[in-house]
């Protein structure tokens, strides 16, 4: 499974408009459902919401997750972004977000729903990939760091 199959370099923003949560949901949904009619583009948005209402999918060490599960939706979609300013996400460790990976999948995808949440995590749980997102000079480079992974024997 690789990171290139679900996220495209046309769905990494390397700096994000928004500066509350709700912006970032908004702004990222966006990304995600612009092809869709107008009231699944509302049901995307909703359903993150209603995620973070779960518990915050900020996780810390600058980096927030949000993902939700949509009836109808016929492939999982990726979209990253990056916020030099810093959000307040009501992350975990209470300290503000620059790098969001949100990600919308079927209903019915639990398993590989599941995987791409933890190859997310892994990819951004790295210091040292963190500080290069924070830095990269465009969205090519974030593409680049974001996917070089697969091509390693284990992505």
């Amino acid at each position: 499974m690789k990171l290139k199959d679900f996220l495209t370099i046309e769905r990494v923003i390397p700096e994000l408009a928004a500066s509350s949560k709700k912006e970032i949901l908004a702004e990222l949904s966006r990304e995600l459902r612009e092809s869709d009619p107008e009231e699944f583009r509302q049901k995307i948005l909703e359903a993150l919401e209603e995620r973070e209402c779960l518990g915050s999918t900020g996780v810390g060490e600058g980096v927030a997750i949000p993902h939700a599960k949509i009836f109808g939706l016929d492939s999982i979609r990726i979209v990253f972004g990056r916020s030099p300013r810093g959000v307040d996400f009501d992350s975990i460790d209470q300290a503000p977000v620059f790098l969001f990976f949100c990600l919308i999948a079927p209903e019915q995808s639990q398993g590989l729903h599941l995987k791409l949440l933890a190859r997310i995590s892994r990819i951004l749980q790295d210091p040292i990939r963190r500080r290069k997102l924070m830095v990269a000079r465009d969205r090519e480079e974030l593409f680049r760091l974001l996917t070089e992974d697969d091509e390693s024997p284990e992505g």
